[in-house]
């Protein structure tokens, strides 16, 4: 690679924004549960989600179980709220997290996720 490639890698980086950050739910349609959680990434969380449910290894066992007994068809996976760029900063950002899933999972008597 080039010096000024790199140099300009670098910079694209470091100018590069965060992932937004949000509130999602995951909803099983033949039974009707519905679980709320909160991600620093939401890009990535859909993708991880599925991944572990597919594996089996997903901390959940409650979904794990109703994946496990329905399949991936009978769930839906919705971003329910995004964090706008001024609240996706640092320290504040898990406590607020950690507040708007409480609030949805309120509003949809889901269990958390």
């Amino acid at each position: 690679m080039k010096p000024q490639d790199r140099k300009a890698a670098i910079a694209a980086w470091k100018e590069r924004k965060p992932a937004p950050a949000g509130i999602f739910s995951l909803t099983c349609t033949a039974d009707g549960q519905i679980w709320v959680g909160e991600s620093r990434n939401l890009e990535a969380q859909q993708n991880g989600l599925w991944f572990s449910l597919r594996l089996g290894s997903h901390l959940n066992r409650k979904a794990q179980t109703a994946y496990a007994a329905h399949g991936r068809d009978a769930f839906l996976y919705a971003e329910l709220e995004r964090l706008s760029d001024d609240d996706n900063t640092g320290t504040l950002q898990r406590a607020m997290l950690r507040d708007k899933a409480a609030a949805w999972r309120v509003r949809l008597g889901a269990a958390a996720l």
